[in-house]
């Protein structure tokens, strides 16, 4: 049956008029018959293994060859896809709206590798800037029904999805590189990083586009938000003389990348396992991520949700900038409630108790279990009065930070109401994401990062943690953000 639709088809092309195209499929054909032979002789004469050495040979003989029949499949549908007539529509359109005036210079062949490893030929019409073509280079250009099509960076979607996936979840792109040799895939370091961080590029330029949309609702749910900061070591450039490599010197600085987590916790206060996170970092600063919040819930439609909590540890930057937030995204004052991470505020009695040094262990622990049982009672003024007679004597001055901590966030410690609405009064939610997002990746002995890396790599890893592969995929293959270049 295959080989009868691939003879139809080939006669089918030879009555085309483009003969470029017809000696393209007729190609094809060729090389998908040898394949098809080949798989025939295994079929008729089967290899009897004895081992798993041979087994394993086995396996891998037949996987080159079927993953070779795949590619050459998949070439001859990217080949008659390019040459239709809806496909060419498109492209017109799409050249059409290009921000650069652009021209037609006829067709080209491009070799487009595929998931499994083998690269096919495609016959492409290229369109370039006019008055900008260099000799040997189109980089000023574009290749439109590859675009459309998803296909950036010479790979196919799927290929750039299991790059992507690998340079997220493994912990550097030498292991990525590895996965994919074993799989048949065999690319160098540079073309990995190159399509890891384009891929990213192009995800961040849609998400930031006024009219993406997420296909999940807040509507009716409780939803929670926090946000907090990590560290990672950046290479900023350094004054003076090269290297005796030539290279130029840098200093390992260590910097704050701020994390934000989205979430939808059900009645009884968990983590409801429909609602997948919302994830995302970034190196800019504090208005950046709560710009980055702020495009999230917007596009949640965060003013339909049932109850909005923002938990988070008690750093001026978070504390300040959440009112802000409340009134840029519109929601009203009965449903938003503000915490203060509960365990950190138990760390600071922890801490004043420490500093009692009169005290005996047994003392400070029956100090703090009391005081911890009344805050989270809701009986915040009864523990800020318990502090303050303590600021007296020896190490007042410490002490009285300590109070002056309680009092500032006494608004946001309403532990006892939100336990009775059974809304989390932890952050470890946030806690864990900087964890798996940025330290598990990012932290590490000798680990200096250029920040535009940095920032690739972290977007592909929160998508990943949060599971939404799918939504980068889509922002990452659209062609929309070229359009706004």
């Amino acid at each position: 049956m295959l080989l009868q639709r691939i003879r139809s088809t080939q006669r089918s092309m030879n009555m085309t008029s483009d003969p470029g195209v017809t000696r393209q499929d007729n190609d094809y054909a060729t090389q998908i018959q040898e394949v098809l032979n080949e798989l025939h002789q295994m079929q008729a004469a089967p290899r009897i293994v004895t081992n798993p050495e041979e087994l394993d040979t086995l396996e891998r003989d037949l996987r080159q060859r079927t993953d070779r029949l795949s590619s050459l499949l998949l070439g001859l549908h990217l080949q008659h896809s390019l040459d239709c007539e809806d496909l060419q529509v498109e492209q017109d359109l799409l050249v059409s709206h290009w921000p650069k005036p652009l021209h037609n210079d006829a067709r080209v062949q491009v070799w487009v590798r595929t998931a499994g490893g083998h690269r096919v030929p495609l016959s492409v019409t290229y369109y370039r800037r006019k008055g900008q073509r260099r000799a040997g280079k189109r980089s000023a250009g574009l290749y439109a029904g590859l675009v459309l099509l998803g296909i950036y960076d010479r790979c196919t979607p799927a290929l750039a999805a299991a790059v992507r996936f690998l340079a997220a979840m493994l912990g550097s792109l030498d292991e990525a590189r590895d996965v994919l040799a074993q799989r048949g895939v065999k690319l160098d370091i540079k073309t990995l990083r190159l399509m890891s961080y384009r891929y990213a590029a192009r995800a961040r330029a849609v998400q930031q586009m006024e009219n993406t949309q997420f296909d999940d609702t807040v509507s009716g749910r409780r939803v929670v938000i926090s946000t907090d900061g990590g560290r990672i070591r950046l290479r900023e450039p350094k004054r003076g003389a090269k290297t005796k490599q030539g290279r130029r010197r840098y200093s390992g600085a260590w910097r704050a990348p701020k994390v934000l987590i989205i979430y939808v916790v059900d009645a009884e206060g968990k983590r409801e396992a429909s609602f997948a996170p919302m994830i995302d970092a970034t190196l800019k600063g504090p208005e950046a991520v709560f710009a980055l919040l702020r495009t999230y819930l917007q596009r949640l439609e965060i003013t339909r949700a049932d109850q909005v909590l923002f938990i988070a540890d008690g750093a001026p930057w978070i504390r300040k900038r959440v009112p802000l937030l409340v009134q840029a995204v519109g929601l009203g004052s009965d449903q938003v409630h503000e915490l203060l991470d509960f365990y950190h505020a138990v760390e600071h009695l922890g801490t004043v108790a420490s500093l009692r040094q009169d005290w005996s262990a047994k003392a400070r622990n029956r100090w703090c279990h009391q005081q911890r049982r009344l805050l989270r009672q809701g009986e915040v003024a009864r523990v800020i009065a318990a502090v303050r007679d303590l600021c007296r004597g020896r190490n007042s001055k410490e002490l009285r930070k300590h109070r002056d901590y309680l009092i500032k966030n006494q608004s946001r410690m309403a532990y006892g109401e939100l336990t009775a609405l059974k809304l989390p009064i932890g952050s470890g939610a946030i806690e864990s994401t900087v964890r798996r997002v940025v330290n598990l990746r990012l932290k590490g002995a000798s680990l200096f990062w250029c920040r535009a890396s940095a920032e690739a790599i972290w977007l592909l890893r929160s998508y990943y943690k949060a599971g939404r592969w799918n939504l980068l995929k889509r922002m990452a293959t659209s062609h929309l953000a070229l359009l706004e270049a």
